[in-house]
């Protein structure tokens, strides 16, 4: 068990920088309940989180701008989702870069959608490192508040295992079954 702590004192924030790069949520969460126990430093953790974060939605961007034709295969299976992400970014303009920072699914797509329309890369940097920030804060210290909760729950859940998989299971499902409801097919 204390090979598992070190380890985690170790790499915990190498593990968070690279997870950051593409989302990041649990990551963060994770780290805000290690920071809780002890393990691992809160405010190293949310600096480490959004500046990750801000790299990784900009190098998105900026792929999405300047690479297009080797970046479309990618994204042709969800252009639904990028459609999606486009008609929230049209709707809700900036404040979208933003939101998306907490919404599992379409969290990876709005960069990609504003990258392939004329949305400036200035404007976008900005926002993004600004949202990047904020959304680092708002979790961190959220799920460092929630720690106690959280060490708990997992106390529970060691003594009643089977519970686990079936949380896991309605959650991924619930994710999956509002995605689907939000990108389909509507008829005229």
């Amino acid at each position: 068990m204390q090979d598992i702590i070190n380890s985690i004192s170790t790499y915990g924030y190498i593990v968070l920088f690279l997870y950051s790069l593409g989302g990041g949520m649990v990551a963060l969460i994770a780290a805000g309940i290690l920071s809780f126990a002890g393990k691992m430093d809160l405010t190293l953790s949310i600096i480490i989180a959004a500046v990750a974060n801000t790299i990784g939605d900009t190098l998105l961007f900026y792929v999405a701008r300047f690479n297009k034709s080797s970046f479309m295969p990618y994204i042709k299976n969800h252009k639904r989702k990028l459609a999606y992400a486009g008609i929230l970014a049209k709707r809700h303009g900036d404040k979208i870069i933003f939101i998306k920072k907490f919404i599992y699914g379409v969290k990876t797509l709005v960069p990609v959608a504003l990258g392939l329309t004329k949305y400036p890369f200035y404007k976008f940097s900005i926002i993004n490192f600004i949202s990047s920030i904020l959304w680092a804060v708002i979790i961190g210290f959220a799920s460092f508040k929630a720690g106690d909760y959280f060490m708990n729950a997992n106390d529970y859940l060691g003594k009643h295992g089977y519970i686990t998989p079936l949380v896991m299971f309605g959650l991924l499902f619930g994710i999956w079954y509002f995605l689907q409801h939000m990108t389909k097919r509507r008829k005229i």
